[in-house]
């Protein structure tokens, strides 16, 4: 890298842009699913809904917080991301238990309402990288 090019670049390397980030998008729609899931299938003053809302939201914000902190220290965007995914990992665990405390079934990678979802999401990424501005 040149002289030149170090002082277009400033003393903070460029951070952030975390919407553009396939992580960020993905745990915006896991928040806004397990919002709308946790409406649905629990009572209103059941703490579940509560601690796995929570668990949505951290995934989603921390991985915002990561990508801004990534401009000044790597560490704090490794320990961030860290976080990021221990919560998601905990909101999996809730789903699980969920199934299995309702008797119904855990689907398994290669289910055929498995790859019916990955197909639908892909639809869904490409009609956003054709039209970025869109938000639903």
């Amino acid at each position: 890298m040149s002289d030149k090019e170090k002082n277009t670049e400033g003393f903070i390397p460029t951070h952030g842009g975390y919407r553009n980030l396939f992580s960020y998008q993905k745990a915006e729609i896991i928040y806004d699913g397990t919002v709308y899931f946790t409406n649905r299938f629990f009572h209103k003053y059941d703490r579940t809904i509560g601690q796995m809302v929570q668990a949505a939201r951290s995934g989603k914000q921390n991985i915002a917080e990561a990508s801004m902190a990534s401009g000044t220290s790597k560490e704090t965007e490794i320990k961030l991301t860290n976080v990021a995914r221990a919560s998601l990992e905990e909101l999996l665990i809730d789903y699980e238990d969920f199934l299995r405390t309702k008797k119904l079934l855990l689907w398994e990678k290669n289910h055929r309402l498995v790859a019916r979802v990955r197909e639908l999401n892909k639809r869904r990424q490409n009609e956003r990288s054709r039209n970025p501005c869109r938000t639903n």
